[in-house]
């Protein structure tokens, strides 16, 4: 099964201090919404991660041949807020996990 590494970039730099209630709305809608994958076992690992420069969140899937990492992540709701909030993505050589 293919692997992805995916990097959530916030809108702003100091969103993770400064978020509206609307947009931890979203932010809590978009963890649960990774969190379905998480259940169905996709996704491996995900998270915020506290940069000194700006957190951003990481995603590590892990999804069945023909399955598009890219359309995952456009129903994703922090991107369908069209808040700014966008994704980086790259395949991963190979994936070790936990036995």
């Amino acid at each position: 099964m293919p692997a992805y590494y995916c990097k959530l970039h916030a809108p702003r730099s100091d969103f993770a201090q400064t978020m509206s209630p609307a947009e931890r709305q979203i932010m809590l809608d978009h963890s649960a919404y990774l969190s379905g994958f998480s259940t169905k076992g996709w996704l491996v690992a995900f998270g915020p991660v506290a940069d000194p420069q700006g957190f951003f969140g990481v995603a590590i899937w892990q999804v069945p041949d023909g399955t598009g990492v890219a359309a995952l992540l456009a129903e994703d709701p922090v991107i369908k807020a069209g808040i700014g909030a966008r994704y980086e993505t790259h395949p991963m050589a190979s994936l070790n996990t936990r036995p």
